[in-house]
């Protein structure tokens, strides 16, 4: 279609030229004394070609003064061109393990006008990765007063940094500058989760896990590990009396104060403050919903004045789980502590055949002392001291 209209101008071009070399007009230019004549064909193709040559005359000048501009738009193009291939080149080097070859490129990226936060950023990383910490501050600061995403790369990057070398306030400090850039993301709250467990704020531990948890970035596992290892420090704070330790203790949910592990931090504590009764109804109702052999173990130091009640609840327990060491340990602790010798002997020594501890083999040496076999004590304390 186009070589058809192509050859239709041509054919009409070479019509009109035919009718023009037969037009008998001319034209006269005089300037006296001069006089010229041309025919009227040849005085319209010489205009077209005045035109023509004007024309081109005229582009060749812009074109001109046009090839500085043009020549720094080429070069500033190659320049950028070759910036973003270094700064491709420094994300490899740095996904590549290969820090010092990324903090380079990263820097010849720079150098070569590209203008990215992402380059400081990568240099800042592989600084940092390198133990180059006053570097990677000075990259940091090259990329601060970007825009808002890449102010979030810089605030990310730093907060990190603060946390690998245990500065959880300033981390917090960041992460609040980074919530306030509109950067309150799932890596921003995985990231203060670390920072408050750092600086042991629990309760924050627990509220940051649950909106994790709640956007589905991390397991139920992990989060009821969070919260089980939250619970048992908050436990563990010092200086609790006994008024606060049963207040705490009540706020814990169920669901957690069932568990062996919380169950007995909390008993040790209640132990610590003189608070048997706590202590033991704790371990009890931990026990009867879920059997932990170490846990029960520790019921034999809930030791009341009168042990009859424990001792009774104890050897319903051995009707269901005869063979278990720990709780021959604690029948024997509450036998001894009682008086009934032959008992916590047999239950102490059963306790040993299953699993030997320290402390069997101790209160079968307090057992000896009471009946004033002295050298039979010191071996039972030799043997102790050997499993310590």
């Amino acid at each position: 279609m186009k070589s058809l209209i192509w050859f239709l101008v041509l054919f009409a071009a070479a019509v009109a030229i035919t009718l023009a070399s037969h037009n008998p007009g001319y034209v006269q230019l005089v300037y006296p004394p001069y006089r010229i004549e041309l025919s009227l064909t040849l005085f319209v193709f010489g205009l077209l070609a005045l035109f023509v040559l004007s024309y081109l005359s005229v582009r060749l000048i812009f074109v001109a003064l046009s090839l500085p501009a043009y020549v720094r738009a080429f070069r500033e193009q190659r320049a950028e061109s070759k910036g973003r291939a270094a700064m491709m080149e420094s994300l490899t080097a740095f996904f590549e393990g290969r820090f010092a070859a990324a903090e380079k490129a990263a820097v010849r990226s720079i150098e070569l006008g590209e203008k990215s936060a992402l380059n400081p950023i990568i240099a800042a990383r592989a600084a940092h990765e390198l133990h180059e910490f006053e570097k990677r501050d000075a990259y940091l600061a090259d990329a601060e007063g970007k825009n808002v995403g890449e102010a979030t790369m810089r605030l990310m990057a730093k907060t990190e940094f603060q946390l690998d070398q245990k500065q959880p306030q300033f981390a917090l400090n960041s992460l609040k500058e980074l919530g306030d850039a509109g950067g309150k993301h799932v890596g921003a709250l995985t990231l203060e989760l670390k920072a408050q467990q750092q600086s042991r704020n629990w309760d924050a531990v627990l509220d940051v896990a649950a909106q994790l948890e709640k956007r589905n970035a991390i397991d139920e596992t992990l989060a009821t590990q969070l919260r089980q290892q939250a619970w048992i420090e908050k436990l563990l704070v010092p200086n609790h009396d006994i008024a606060t330790m049963r207040s705490l203790w009540k706020s814990i949910p169920s669901e957690f104060k069932r568990r062996p592990k919380i169950a007995a931090t909390a008993a040790k504590v209640f132990f610590k403050l003189h608070d048997e009764i706590s202590a033991g109804k704790i371990l009890v109702e931990s026990l009867n919903a879920q059997w932990d052999s170490d846990l029960v173990a520790l019921y034999g130091d809930c030791q009341a004045d009168d042990c009859v009640v424990q001792i009774d609840q104890a050897e319903r327990w051995l009707k269901v789980h005869s063979s278990d060491a720990g709780l021959l340990l604690a029948l024997g602790k509450l036998c001894l502590k009682q008086g009934l010798w032959g008992k916590a002997q047999s239950y102490l020594d059963a306790s040993n055949s299953l699993r030997p501890s320290r402390e069997g083999y101790t209160a079968l040496g307090n057992l000896a002392e009471k009946l004033d076999k002295k050298e039979q004590a010191f071996s039972y304390y030799h043997q102790a001291m050997e499993l310590n």
